[in-house]
């Protein structure tokens, strides 16, 4: 029999992590589902680790080379039989009622095709990494609460745009319309692309504020790396791209240079994630967002192409996909300076 979740858990010599992670799995206190790891090439001894375990539940993927979050949760989810595939990064602890607080939502709500986690600083466990996503106006996408004492102000089940992959459920039904991750975006924003698609498909998305997981955030890629930088504002693009209605894809490049004069002053004076990053290159910053342009620009007939296949089978107007994206907006300020 099929188990009712497959946890697909995406890793690149992530040994020293996995044992925590999935430990906290095996504590679920809802415990129909599998685990599919997938290693990404890894060199660290990660495979032999995975096959030393002696779990029914686990299986593993091991891959040749490197294929990213979004290449790597492709992989397991064709391996997966669930009726809900869940993503969980490798730099998490779940907490112990996570996955069954995900799934009893989910069965409440069959018209919602996403599940989005609250998710919490693995070391600071009264500070929000993210409680579903918030969207700029150009595609950059921010988690919603980031970096904000947990007082209860989301303890709520909610309507939110689209869930943070670290830690999200999704509908099979849904996927078999919208297709799974695009791996041509590697890293990053590969969830917003994802959750924006079966967003048009007219698919729903809750917050469940007591699925909660403890997230030591960008264990693999590093927090301030230039492979980072270039693969958030590459895909932001393909994001806007893709999805964005016609009217605000014409105007997201003015979003762009109010978005790029706010982190040059955060760069300047030090403020904000432009401050951090420039803190140690501001060269580093410059030539992976000029190298992001330049990737992004040589893939735009490819992204044309979907972006009309992705038209033809959307269930939303224009205007209420505006609509939409205009509600769960994030301000530029809050996103360059954090504040």
């Amino acid at each position: 029999m099929n188990p009712t979740v497959s946890i697909v858990i995406a890793s690149l010599n992530g040994r020293n992590l996995l044992g925590p992670c999935l430990r906290s799995l095996w504590d679920q206190t809802f415990t129909d589902f599998e685990v599919i790891v997938v290693d990404n090439g890894s060199t660290d001894g990660t495979v032999d680790f995975i096959k030393s375990f002696r779990e029914p539940r686990l299986r593993m993927v091991s891959l040749s080379e490197n294929r990213g979050f979004a290449g790597g949760c492709n992989a397991g989810m064709t391996q997966a039989r669930g009726r809900y595939i869940a993503t969980l990064n490798n730099d998490t602890e779940a907490d112990r009622n996570w996955l069954g607080e995900l799934v009893r939502v989910m069965d409440g709500n069959p018209k919602v095709g996403m599940g989005a986690s609250k998710i919490l600083f693995f070391n600071e466990r009264n500070r929000i990494d993210k409680a579903g996503h918030l969207i700029y106006l150009d595609g950059v996408n921010h988690g919603r609460g980031s970096g904000q004492l947990d007082q209860g102000q989301f303890d709520r089940i909610e309507d939110v745009l689209f869930p943070d992959g670290a830690a999200a459920i999704y509908r099979r039904e849904m996927l078999d319309m919208t297709g799974l991750f695009d791996d041509r975006f590697f890293a990053y924003g590969d969830d917003c692309d994802l959750g924006l698609r079966g967003r048009l498909a007219g698919w729903g998305c809750l917050y469940v504020p007591t699925a909660v997981v403890y997230h030591v955030h960008s264990a693999t890629s590093g927090e301030f790396s230039s492979l980072k930088a270039f693969l958030i504002e590459r895909n932001r693009i393909w994001v806007a791209v893709k999805s964005f209605p016609a009217p605000l894809l014409l105007v997201s490049p003015i979003f762009t240079m109010i978005r790029f004069a706010f982190h040059a002053y955060g760069s300047l004076f030090g403020v904000g994630s432009s401050g951090r990053f420039a803190a140690r290159s501001r060269t580093q910053l410059v030539l992976a967002i000029l190298k992001a342009y330049w990737s992004a620009v040589k893939s735009l007939p490819a992204m044309w192409s979907s972006r009309r296949a992705i038209g033809r089978s959307s269930h939303l107007s224009a205007w209420q996909f505006t609509a939409l994206l205009w509600k769960n907006r994030i301000s530029t300020r809050s996103l360059t300076l954090g504040t």
